[in-house]
């Protein structure tokens, strides 16, 4: 787990703020578990995400859609927006158009660097700090999510590009994780996600400099958040570039194999063919999966086509929408245009 601010400078063109970082590092010490703990894993009691950005918009007058993705996290008194969309402001007028304040959320998840998951932080950043300083102030990462992402004529298109150095300059924090790390109790960042299930859910086009040469962007640094509970685990994720199949069965590795009590988020699944979401269908349904709010990139007849191979019905697998939710205890809010 590396952190970075905008203090001093690293011969690599890292910037690593010493004294922050020595705070950070205190505070991450006493709430942070690594995957190599022996404890039982810590349970959530109180969850609820609130989706503030997806394509499709939910109550008339409460928010608006656009290609992207962002989700508010309540858990046992801490507040994490996941991703912060495709556009500067949406975050902050679909809160307000929801009645939500975020001014109070000083941590951050950037499940990816595309731009439609990290546009939005730098406005956040900006304006909510004029109210509380450390608001968006830390961004948990996963490893390897600034490297370029090289189209054939070798322009960056990695989402992060110039972000990254706006935001150390406001005396943000990026926190670097390369394997599952406990944030809170029961809380966990998956970091990268192992791949032995062939399931390609990301565009193709942009590389990545390797020591053997370029290879494919398979967008290596996708993570997910995990949550324990004692109905089962759930996951949110924002694209789920690395495949929800490979990342359930993380997940199971990570917390146990309990049934998966809900999945939230994008699954970039729009494209994929009838056999993948058969397939992908009955793993999920293998692994006990009673709730499914499937967002942004999955699509809609993909989320169909889900809810009829997992065994689901229209209030358990729905089409997420701006506001829709889902809480611990009480399952999903679909709102008016997906109930």
């Amino acid at each position: 787990m590396t952190s970075f601010s905008a203090r001093s400078a690293l011969p690599a063109g890292v910037w690593v703020g010493a004294a922050r970082m020595i705070v950070l590092a205190a505070a991450l010490a006493s709430t942070a578990t690594t995957w190599a703990a022996t404890a039982p894993p810590a349970v959530v009691h109180a969850l609820k995400i609130t989706v503030l950005v997806t394509n499709l918009a939910g109550d008339p007058g409460k928010g608006d859609g656009e290609w992207g993705y962002s989700a508010l996290v309540e858990v046992d008194g801490h507040k994490v927006l996941y991703d912060t969309g495709a556009s500067a402001e949406l975050v902050l007028r679909n809160a307000q158009a929801l009645s939500i304040d975020l001014s109070d959320v000083e941590d951050v998840v950037l499940s990816h660097n595309h731009a439609d998951h990290v546009a939005g932080l730098m406005a956040l950043r900006r304006e909510l700090s004029k109210v509380n300083p450390r608001a968006m102030s830390g961004v948990h990462v996963g490893e390897g999510i600034f490297r370029p992402r090289l189209t054939r004529g070798g322009e960056d298109r990695n989402g992060l590009k110039e972000i990254r150095a706006q935001y150390l300059a406001t005396g943000g924090t990026f926190i670097v994780h390369d394997k599952p790390t406990q944030l809170w109790p029961g809380v966990w960042l998956s970091g990268p996600v192992p791949r032995p299930n062939d399931e390609r859910n990301w565009f193709p086009g942009l590389s990545l400099q390797s020591p053997h040469g370029l290879i494919e962007d398979n967008v290596p640094e996708d993570s997910a958040l995990l949550f324990n509970t004692a109905d089962g685990t759930v996951i949110l994720t924002g694209c789920g570039h690395a495949g929800v199949v490979n990342i359930s069965e993380y997940a199971r590795q990570i917390l146990g194999a309990q049934p998966l009590l809900a999945i939230v988020g994008g699954l970039h699944l729009f494209a994929a063919s009838d056999a993948t979401l058969a397939w992908t269908g009955e793993k999920l349904r293998s692994y006990h999966l009673l709730n499914l709010l499937a967002g942004h990139c999955t699509g809609i007849e993909a989320t169909y086509r889900l809810r009829e191979a997992t065994g689901l019905g229209r209030r358990s697998a729905v089409v997420s929408a701006v506001g829709s939710s889902f809480t611990l205890g009480h399952g999903i809010d679909a709102l008016l245009l997906a109930q």
